[in-house]
């Protein structure tokens, strides 16, 4: 007989805030990339996507500060500070955290480009997209090294959504009532104004996805970029600035109204490119990563509710492992239909996603409709328990076929993504 769900919960949301916290300024590992000729020691303030070394053997290498993920750890540990959880180290995170990021990119160590092996050459990035970074681009970047040195790779760049994430994080903390430090709060508003300018300088521009495999306008990176400016524009004592983040909004906005597709009842997490990613996880994740209140394109949207109902029965008749499963378990949560990285499989931040999202939507009714949804929440909760090892660690991915994890070990967005969708659920106090 299973513990009681409550039990697991308290366990393993104890265990994920402290394996989150071992991405935070892991100072103590050192990444060496002999292909590359590339030895890589974080410094305090930069967030890895996974502190388990890895090479593409199988298992990726995921030893980057990537600014959408670190956005997202970061906003978790606010959560964790507020919960109790974290104490005085959560503040010293943040402002590690931001002096990193204000301090990008460093040019030395340079890597010697000579020392690069021939069969890697070919994912080599030319020298001259290296040194045309600017300072006040490098958000574009999609990552850099955890040492603050530039990603020397071939990658899908730009990418626009790490700077809105950042903003929303930032801002949130600056608005909480969390004690920063003089100099903490000095920085974070420098941080804050940069990636507003950002956001504003590349308004429209087409990027890369938040899978960073198509390049064009996508959902998730204006829902994101929305919400950000618009916390910005009440944030800003620059009348101007903010004036120009409300006009930017709007304007987001009536693109994102373009999302919806009538004919097949959800939003498409792309306005064009391949068909097969117009149904994505994506468009879920761009209501919580915002969290905005409003009629539409938030989690009051029914038109975002019938976009996740549609990914569930995706998911549903797409997985092996979601075959037979328990009444009391929700399907378990991929990206889109053709994806082929690794396994092709679940997520952890994918089934959570669903999670969060049941949990804030039943936060929004009352009576049996809250209670119905707040069961949906566990219901995915539920999966990612059957597929959750004893140890508590969280990968990446876990195998469509047969539910083992697969990719990176010991994902931070992984443990972030648990983080929040308790934190979702906690605020249900009323439907409990």
């Amino acid at each position: 007989m299973p513990a009681p769900l409550e039990d697991w919960i308290a366990r393993q949301y104890r265990f994920s805030a402290q394996a989150m916290l071992e991405a935070v300024s892991a100072t103590q590992i050192t990444q060496i990339r002999p292909g590359f000729g590339q030895t890589v020691t974080p410094i305090k303030g930069s967030i890895v996507a996974s502190p388990v070394l890895a090479a593409w053997d199988p298992d990726p290498d995921y030893f980057f500060h990537w600014f959408r993920d670190s956005a997202v750890v970061i906003d978790a540990i606010r959560v964790l500070h507020e919960d109790g959880t974290l104490g005085p180290e959560a503040l010293g995170h943040f402002g590690d955290f931001v002096t990193f990021s204000l301090s990008l990119p460093h040019r030395e160590p340079v890597t010697d480009r000579a020392k690069t092996k021939p069969d890697f050459a070919q994912y080599l990035r030319p020298e001259g997209e290296i040194t045309a970074v600017s300072t006040r681009d490098v958000a574009a970047e999609t990552r850099v090294n955890p040492d603050g040195t530039l990603d020397i790779s071939r990658w899908s760049r730009p990418q626009h959504d790490g700077p809105a994430l950042r903003l929303i994080a930032v801002l949130r903390w600056l608005s909480s009532e969390i004690p920063l430090d003089d100099g903490s709060r000095t920085k974070a508003i420098r941080l804050a104004n940069s990636d507003i300018d950002f956001i504003l300088r590349h308004l429209g521009e087409p990027a890369f996805d938040m899978w960073e495999e198509e390049q064009g306008q996508h959902y998730y990176t204006l829902r994101a970029e929305a919400t950000a400016l618009a916390r910005a524009a009440s944030w800003l004592q620059d009348a101007e600035k903010a004036e120009a983040c409300r006009a930017a909004v709007s304007t987001l906005h009536r693109r994102l109204d373009g999302f919806w597709r009538e004919k097949d009842g959800f939003y498409s997490s792309r306005l064009t490119g391949d068909p097969t990613k117009y149904l994505d996880i994506s468009v879920i994740f761009a209501v919580i990563h915002a969290d905005d209140t409003g009629p539409l394109h938030s989690i009051r949207d029914v038109r975002m509710l019938a976009t996740l109902r549609k990914l569930e029965k995706l998911f549903d008749g797409l997985y092996v492992i979601n075959q037979g499963r328990p009444e009391n378990r929700a399907p378990a949560m991929g990206r889109f239909a053709s994806d082929v990285y690794f396994s092709g499989g679940a997520y952890y931040f994918s089934t959570l996603a669903a999670a969060e999202f049941y949990f804030r939507f039943a936060a929004e009714c009352t009576g049996d409709l809250a209670r119905n949804y707040f069961a949906k929440g566990d219901a995915f909760l539920e999966t990612v328990r059957a597929f959750t090892p004893e140890s508590g660690e969280l990968s990446e991915q876990f195998d469509r076929n047969t539910g083992q994890q697969v990719s990176a070990k010991k994902l931070a967005w992984s443990y972030a993504a648990f983080v929040t969708a308790i934190a979702a659920r906690n605020s249900c106090d009323e439907v409990q």
